[in-house]
């Protein structure tokens, strides 16, 4: 009877022992340990890998946005290239140089440092002004109606915003195949790319690949915005459903939120998602050095319009407009207020009987708007360590 009774219960403790002993054993495994010591030299990465799926609110998913699935272990090594200084000419610029978390990943300055402190031409955009890039940016993921990247909209798919930044000699500099072989050079990127690819072979086009997946995981949809948002009923992104006053607002939030709805949403969405206009004049100025959309297109009716982007963390990423010429939301709302410039192809939205808009909102409404604006930061992704610098510094 006691043998009978042990051996059972000596199977039942191995198994034990073994389930314990190798869970913590193959999760340290990911990496081998000869992997993980390579990469511990130079980066901060978890020893399992971080999860990169993005569930958008549920306001967003009624109104029929979805992200696209991103591959987890080229989004990982797409966040090291993203931060990468080697990969410039001169080593010392990476697109997080540009485009900085803590501010939404934009740029405080009107215009960035490139290489060899080269001037851009241009305000760095904020990568967080958006929900989720794949949701709706990209002809490759949401075919000939996506929104295209850059403020001219000149770029149809994440990949080719990249390249433009890679080759742009004011910005990184690069060709792609000094790109392939500053990769090349880095002991880091062996393990990654095994892991994202397969095997170790470096291209300009698997690069593209992993940073395209790094920035199509990025968003920023928890703000106190989303939060009230998720709670309206039957909600389907139209601006009658975000109407009525949030629960969780303040006063001043709903004013502004309402003025908003008004005079804003019509070209910058309701819903904080895809915006409702994909290029426009907003009368900056009456002459335009910088002819955006029309620049690329030579078309006309296209000369001096710009991607009209979402304001998500518009509060923090300051200065504004393409050229970065107003420095506050005040100067933004004082332009629109007062200052609107009737250019030929001004945007209809910006008229009234053909002319300007003009005196329409009180310093009162002015200060609500702002206190909307700032429910539309999401305080949660700028800490976010998925998409922080891996880099030890």
């Amino acid at each position: 009877m006691k043998k009978t009774l042990l051996y059972p219960t000596l199977f039942f403790t191995l198994v034990v022992l073994f389930s314990c002993n190798s869970e913590p054993e193959f999760n340290f495994n990911y990496y081998s340990k000869e992997e993980k010591a390579v990469l511990d030299k130079t980066l901060n990465l978890p020893d399992l890998p971080d999860d990169y799926t993005v569930e958008l609110p549920q306001h967003l998913r009624n109104a029929g946005l979805f992200a696209r699935a991103s591959e987890r272990d080229k989004a990982i090594l797409g966040r090291v290239l993203f931060y990468d200084t080697k990969l410039s000419k001169d080593g010392t610029i990476s697109c997080g140089s540009c485009h900085k978390q803590n501010i939404a990943f934009g740029d405080e300055r009107q215009f960035s440092l490139g290489v060899n402190n080269s001037v851009g031409e241009r305000n760095s955009i904020s990568l967080y002004s958006v929900a989720n890039f794949s949701a709706y940016y990209g002809t490759d993921l949401n075919g000939s109606s996506a929104i295209r990247f850059f403020w001219d909209n000149r770029a149809a798919t994440a990949k080719d915003q990249s390249t433009g930044s890679i080759t742009n000699p004011l910005e990184m500099n690069m060709h792609g195949n000094e790109i392939v072989a500053a990769v090349q050079n880095q002991d880091y990127y062996a393990p990654l790319f095994t892991k994202a690819f397969g095997d170790q072979t470096v291209s300009f086009d698997r690069v593209l690949d992993a940073l395209s997946n790094f920035v199509n995981a990025m968003g920023s949809y928890n703000s106190k915005f989303d939060l009230e948002a998720n709670k309206i009923p039957n909600n389907y992104g139209n601006i009658a459903s975000y109407s009525a006053n949030f629960s969780g607002f303040t006063s001043e939030e709903n004013k502004g939120k309402a003025l908003f709805m008004t005079h804003c949403a019509s070209c910058h969405t309701a819903n904080m998602g895809r915006p409702a206009l994909y290029s426009g004049n907003n009368g900056l100025y009456e002459v335009y050095p910088d002819q955006g959309v029309g620049g690329q297109t030579k078309i006309t009716s296209d000369m001096a319009k710009f991607k009209v982007p979402t304001l998500r963390n518009i509060a923090i990423t300051a200065p504004y407009m393409h050229d970065g010429s107003l420095k506050t939301l005040d100067d933004v709302l004082e332009h629109y207020n007062t200052g609107i410039k009737n250019h030929p192809n001004l945007s209809s939205q910006l008229k009234v009987n053909g002319v300007p808009k003009h005196d329409f909102l009180s310093p009162t409404d002015k200060q609500n708007i702002i206190a909307f604006l700032n429910t539309l930061t999401d305080q949660s992704s700028l800490t976010d360590k998925r998409y922080s610098n891996p880099f030890k510094q």
